[in-house]
């Protein structure tokens, strides 16, 4: 049986254990302190901060982990992203004073406040943060910091700083400015590497079951933000519809029989996947186009 390290608390926690329920692998737990749970009854979840899952995982104390990419690259371990589950989306951010003259990256060179390479960052992610001005090749004093990393420009503790952020508003709030992003960041459902098999060679029993289990969540994310629609339209408009109802590989087309031959009714069934946003565009042009009982339906999971 896999474990699986999950957030024990927080907005990760709940969109994890909602897309593992929506996957049919209910989160089945004794209390709400229990720290490990049954899910669908084919793995087992851990719970346990959200950046201490990367150590969970690559020290192999749980099989796969669901947790933030920021966290997982700040911890600096050698781990693979299975796949991207979409939710908690937020950016590690370079910020400065709405007041100072920095624009850009580049201005921290001249901006310091003793001259090049003196430039202060407040920061909760020093491990990021390193990597980032290593990267582009500029010497930076780093201010390591637990919270409130806003303040820090304004008390004179750093020049700048870098943070998370999903909107923005905290910052301009506190009278900062975005300089740069330093890294994107979503909730990842993460695994040692190597965990699945690789391509032509024989998975073991743990790889398969930790295929399955991509595979299903992968199926709930996929069928997110589309809706099934099936509707009776006329022979004759059946080009026009495949325009209005693509769907994945183009409409399905079903004759309607009404006690005739195949090929002769003057309505034909066709069923498509569509994009959610759009539903209400797509019943107007099929209605324009004479679709007459038409059905849309949510879609719960979706292979391709």
């Amino acid at each position: 049986m896999l474990r699986i390290a999950l957030p024990n608390k927080g907005r990760l926690a709940e969109e994890a254990r909602e897309l593992f329920n929506d996957a049919g692998l209910e989160v089945r737990v004794r209390g709400d302190r229990a720290l490990t749970a049954s899910l669908g009854g084919e793995f087992e979840a851990i719970f346990v901060r959200a950046q201490d899952i990367p150590e969970f995982v690559a020290d192999g104390a749980a099989d796969a982990g669901v947790t933030g990419w920021d966290l997982v690259c700040e911890s600096g371990r050698a781990l693979s992203a299975l796949l991207d589950l979409g939710f908690g989306r937020c950016r590690v951010v370079l910020a400065a004073r709405e007041d100072s003259r920095v624009r850009t990256a580049d201005d921290l060179d001249a901006f310091g406040p003793t001259g090049a390479g003196a430039v202060r960052v407040a920061t909760v992610f020093p491990g990021v943060t390193r990597q980032f001005f290593e990267e582009r090749g500029q010497a930076v004093t780093l201010v390591p910091i637990s919270g409130a990393v806003e303040i820090a420009p304004h008390l004179g503790i750093a020049d700048v700083i870098v943070d998370l952020t999903s909107t923005g508003s905290t910052l301009k709030m506190n009278g900062l400015r975005e300089v740069a992003t330093v890294l994107e960041s979503s909730a990842r459902l993460i695994a040692a590497p190597g965990a699945l098999a690789a391509a032509g060679e024989t998975p073991t029993d743990k790889q398969r079951a930790l295929d399955e289990l991509v595979m299903a969540l992968e199926s709930v994310l996929r069928a997110r933000g589309k809706r099934y629609v099936m509707a009776n339209v006329p022979r004759e408009a059946l080009e026009r519809v495949k325009q209005v109802l693509p769907g994945l590989n183009g409409p399905t087309v079903i004759d309607l029989l009404n006690g005739g031959a195949v090929g002769t009714s003057a309505y034909v069934a066709v069923h498509a996947v569509v994009p959610a946003a759009s539903i209400y565009r797509t019943i107007a042009q099929l209605k324009s186009l004479g679709g007459e009982g038409i059905l849309v339906t949510r879609i719960e999971r979706l292979m391709p």
